[in-house]
This record gives structure tokens, sequence and C-alpha cells, in this order.
């Protein structure tokens, strides 16, 4: 968490300052709200007492869980933070907690956590390797001695046994959609058909797993890890399902040899590595970010007030992970499938004119005036929609064709909508009337057709892949 700009901006809400200055007994000189943070808001507070000046990060979110059903609070994240303190495993110093908001003081801790701008191959490896040795400490840790407790939350139980761990996350998921209501996205709805049947027989040690571990949810600094940050996703179970973890952030940001850094696991840590088993993960993992985000629209995550979602963001690596979803699982399942005909998109009109223009407004004239690194993240985030509706202009119709005419093959009946059709090869699949190979099929093809809607969105991410795993 690298250090905040020289001026004495103070934006926090004044009840939230004031909070802070209660906890720590020295006066806020400095808050600023921070690009990124997940799905909670990340901000620096610099508070000032007797000559000494203090850098602290707080962790915010400003929704309630409550009313979404969403698990994985702040509150339960700092009781993980709390039950670290005194581990070998680098984290920052848990503070406070609010007592009523879903908001947590830590200190903040020197260094960058974008792998991906490590230029030195050196020091990208002496990262990458540092952070192994502290996942391998991680699953090291006696579960039961870390003292977590969060009551009602089955998943930090560590006294049930892995696979019952497994299916508290299944458990889990189904429950947020239940509560939300609506159907999930399709491909979630196969994958939690196959993971609540699949689920592995292991009866190792039980570990505390980070969730979503990896290059980004890490502060590094001079070759070597300065803190693990972001525990949101912790719980119990299987040192695999880390893995896979690692695995999938590995896809967003390259985590250099990753073949060589899970042998490096492998010794460190003394659990040995179950290829299989991190590929019934996979599908967990990609499963459960997408059930995070159930029932909210790009848009709504985008435009609610205090929420900070990212609508561009949210679009590319929303889609993202739906394809990860559907080849972790077609993985799994020891599958392969041909990519669908992409159509050649139509003449240029005065709409696509119209769309470079505004892009090129954005990006040329826009853009260099913003100093503000929220703000900047933001209309970059906004470009990418740009970028996505006018390829949907120009090709939404002609995928949509294609994709009609494989659902009607495949139901029987042609759907009135893509997205209808979509639903009904999930719930075909959860009768049992249609065989989830053939359902994976035909939702992966109209998957790999919104990828190409996506590309100029998502750059690089749109040709992205799991790393291929030994059989």
């Amino acid at each position: 968490m690298s250090a905040p700009s020289a001026d004495t901006t103070i934006r926090l809400p004044d009840d939230m300052r004031a909070w802070i200055e209660e906890v720590t007994g020295a006066t806020v000189t400095y808050a600023d709200r921070q690009a990124g943070g997940g799905r909670k808001e990340a901000w620096f507070v610099d508070v000032h007492d007797v000559g000494t000046t203090r850098a602290l990060f707080l962790r915010w979110d400003q929704g309630d869980p409550a009313a979404v059903g969403d698990p994985w609070t702040v509150r339960r994240e700092a009781e993980v933070y709390r039950a670290l303190r005194d581990t070998p495993v680098p984290v920052a110093q848990f503070l406070a907690m609010h007592p009523t908001r879903q908001a947590m003081l830590a200190t903040r801790v020197y260094g960058r956590n974008w792998f991906s701008h490590i230029t030195d191959p050196d020091e990208a490896e002496s990262t990458a390797k540092d952070f192994i040795t502290h996942l391998a400490a991680l699953h090291r840790l006696d579960p039961v001695a870390l003292g977590i407790d969060v009551p009602g939350v089955a998943g930090l139980d560590p006294t049930r046994s892995v696979p019952d761990l497994a299916v508290a996350q299944i458990d889990e998921m189904e429950a947020i959609i239940a509560f939300r209501g609506g159907e999930p996205d399709p491909i979630v709805a196969l994958a939690l058909t196959w993971l609540r049947a699949n689920v592995p027989d292991y009866d190792g040690p039980t570990v505390l797993v980070q969730g979503d571990t990896g290059p980004g949810n890490f502060m590094y600094a001079d070759g070597r890890v300065t803190a693990v940050v972001d525990w949101e996703l912790a719980h119990f179970g299987d040192p695999m399902d880390d893995i896979a973890w690692l695995t999938l952030r590995a896809v967003q940001e390259p985590f250099t040899d990753l073949d060589a850094r899970l042998a490096e696991y492998e010794k460190l840590s003394g659990h040995r590595l179950d290829y299989d088993r991190v590929r019934y993960y996979r599908v967990l993992g990609e499963a459960k970010i997408r059930v995070m985000s159930h029932g909210q629209s790009a848009a709504d995550r985008g435009n609610r007030p205090g929420e900070g979602g990212d609508p561009g963001a949210g679009l590319i690596f929303g889609q993202l992970h739906r394809r990860l979803c559907a080849e972790a699982l077609a993985d799994v399942m020891g599958l392969d499938f041909e990519s669908p005909r992409v159509a050649e998109p139509p003449a240029p009109t005065e709409l696509d004119t119209l769309y470079d223009v505004v892009l090129g407004q954005m990006r040329h004239v826009i853009t260099p005036r913003i100093t503000d690194g929220f703000a900047s993240q933001r209309i970059k985030g906004l470009a990418r929609v740009i970028k996505y509706l006018a390829s949907a202009q120009r090709l939404g119709a002609v995928y949509a064709a294609d994709e009609l005419a494989e659902l009607e093959v495949l139901l029987g009946d042609r759907p009135a909508s893509v997205e209808e059709g979509r639903r009904a090869v999930a719930r075909a699949n959860a009768a049992g009337r249609v065989d989830t190979a053939d359902a994976l099929r035909v939702l992966y093809a109209g998957i790999q057709r919104d990828n190409e809607l996506l590309r100029d969105a998502s750059g690089a991410l749109a040709d992205r892949h799991y790393h291929r795993l030994p059989r």
C-alpha cells in the first residue's frame, strides 16, 4: 500500500473520521479512497499525534451485507486478521472493528500489489517464491489453535471434515442465490449441480484457506512479500482449494513459472499436490466469483452511491470468469470443444463512427486531463463499456441467431431469446433431461461468442486460459 500524495485531502464522512480518531487517539490528517480494493472500499488514512504520523488502512463496505445475503463480510475478515496477527504469515496489524458498520482499521503496509507491474524477471521470481513460502506457512498452521470465532459460519468450523467443508461452500453459494432470488447464471447452475455430485473424498488435514489467493492479493517490495491481503473469502478446508485459487489469479496476472512454484509449495508445505482436486476447486472458485454478483448487474454495481463498482471491470471480469468456469468444468470432466463460428463483421455504419469519436475524445482529450487516480480508473472502465456496446451493436444480432439455432437443436424448441434458452439448458440439465457434456458444449459456444463481443474491451484477458495441469 504505497504512500499517499502530499496533500491534506480528507474525504471521509465526519462520523467515520470521528470513530478513527476515537480508536487511535490521534487526529486524522489525510483520508482518501483508493482505486481497487475488490468488492470493499479501500482508504488510505493518516493520523497525527504528538509529532508522530501513522499510516493506516481502512477497509469499508458501505452496503448492508444482511440486505443481500452476503456472508463474506468485513467483520468476518477482521476475525481472520486477528487470528493471524502472531503467526508467520505477514498481514497488516488489525487495530479496530467499527461497532456498527462493516469497517475495519489496520496498519498500512508499505509495498505495491499489482504483480504485473514488476519489470525485472529476477524480482518477479524472487517475489513469487517468497509468496509461496508464506502460502506454505499458512497451510502448516494448526486451524484449531487459531481460535477463529465467527458464529453461524459453517466454513469456519475447523472440526468438520474437508468434504463437509466443501459442501458448506456449495451450501453458502446456493443460500445466496435463494436469498436474492432469480435463477443463477446458467454456467453456474451447471457447475453447482456437478460440484455437489463430485465432492472429492479426501480425508487429509484441514487448513486455513485464504481463498482468492495469489498475485494481486499480496503486497510486495524489493523482491519480498510485505503482507498478504484480502481475507474476506477465508475458510477452513482443502489445501488444494488455495492452489486452485492461485492458478485462477495467475490467469489475470501471470505468476512466473507456475509449475516450479507449485513444486516449491509441495516441498515447503508438506501437502502433496493432487491435480484432480485442484481441478475440482477451480470449478468451485469460479462458481463462487459468479455467485458474488448474482442478482446485481454491472450497471447496478457501478451506479450505487458509495459501493464503488466499476461497470467496465464488471463486464470484462464477469465474462472472463464465466468463460473460465466453463473451461474449468470441461477440464475436470475431460472434455474438449471446438470454437464456434465467428461471423465476419458487417460494414461500418454511422453509429460505429460515433462510437469511435466518443472513444477518441475520452482517450485523447478527457483522460490526459484527469489527475485523480480513482477518477482515471473509472473513465477507463467506462471506455470499456463503450467498446462493448460498439461491438454488440455490430455483431450481437448475428451471434444471437447462431446461438438460437444451436439451442433449438439441443432443446427441441426454439427459445424466445438467447438468455431464456441458456436458462432452459441449465434447468433441463438439473432435471436430468440434458446430459452435462451436451449442456456444457452449447453453453460454452455462447460464452465464446460473448468473448468475441468483449474482445476489444478485454484486451489480453480475451485470450487468457488456465495453466494446464498434469494428468
